[in-house]
């Protein structure tokens, strides 16, 4: 059964994907993913643990950040959604459900390279929900390139930009507006630790994710502000599908794991919602691997 709440074996608690081989123009989309992600819809129970939270979730039209946008709204926050205009079909599935469980969400699509816009999602947030105490900081961009010959200087940028620029746009923009016990959460990956060959530039700003995090989190600490971080490991979402990995590498993907399998966006999910929660409040710095038991440092 895949469920968040019945005891059984991870290793089969989410069927494994086996994808055909497939490829989308970026960024992709969730509905036009084979076979689709479980996002945790079906499933996921809230219990108020975010009760009357203000978040900003960027990428949260699919993939992980729709499976934390999910967890966010049936815990009790209103919700702000980063997204690309390209992607407005994902986005407004994830709107209704948010809807669904009673919460408010406002979307804001743009793109998160344009320093411009990835700051106004702050002020939308102050003006739209009333304040903002949690940032889930998702969107990210990941392009395989099997020769560093072929890594032109533009996609290069554009990587940094969307996956490290973007995030310290946003913590800036945000710090002055953060109440005490306000929550950040970045998203690193097992490619800061487990590089693949062919993602020199994602896998460079994985690996910077968690530094920057780290460094936050100390300097935040004296504000009553915690900054953690998410590593996954190989999870199916259209990042995968939209050039993020070779399609004839796609039918195999996860199967490195210990687990046999990728993950699934729901199994990520609780990760996000527990380090926004006050349950954990005593951990900052953080970074939480979910990655089907591949080793880290």
């Amino acid at each position: 059964m895949a469920d968040q709440y019945t005891f059984q074996d991870p290793i089969a608690q989410y069927p494994m994907p086996e994808p055909p081989e497939q490829s989308q123009d970026g960024p992709g989309l969730d509905a036009d993913m084979t076979p689709k992600a479980d996002h945790g819809q079906e499933t996921y129970r809230g219990s108020g643990r975010l009760e009357g939270r203000k978040a900003i979730i960027t990428g949260g039209d699919s993939g992980i950040g729709r499976a934390v946008a999910i967890a966010f709204a049936r815990e009790g926050a209103d919700i702000v959604l980063s997204y690309l205009p390209e992607e407005q079909e994902d986005a407004d599935h994830v709107a209704q459900l948010v809807r669904d469980a009673g919460r408010k969400i406002v979307l804001a699509p743009g793109d998160v390279v344009d320093q411009a816009y990835t700051r106004s999602l702050v002020r939308t947030a102050l003006d739209e929900l009333g304040g903002l105490d949690t940032l889930a900081i998702i969107a990210g961009r990941q392009q395989y390139v099997e020769d560093i010959t072929e890594l032109t200087p533009d996609s290069f940028d554009e990587t940094f930009k969307t996956n490290v620029y973007a995030l310290y746009w946003l913590v800036q923009e945000a710090v002055p507006h953060l109440p005490k016990g306000s929550s950040i959460i970045t998203t690193s990956s097992i490619q800061a630790y487990q590089p693949a060959p062919i993602l020199v530039d994602y896998a460079t700003t994985k690996a910077a994710i968690n530094t920057i995090s780290k460094v936050l989190a100390g300097q935040l600490a004296p504000k009553g502000i915690r900054v953690n971080v998410v590593a996954p490991g190989p999870i199916w979402t259209p990042l995968q599908t939209a050039g993020g990995q070779p399609p004839s590498a796609l039918p195999e993907f996860g199967q490195q794991t210990p687990y046999g399998r990728a993950g699934q966006p729901a199994e990520l999910a609780p990760a996000y919602v527990y380090l926004a929660s006050q349950e954990s409040s005593y951990v900052s710095g953080e970074t939480l691997n979910v990655n089907g038991g591949m080793p880290t440092p």
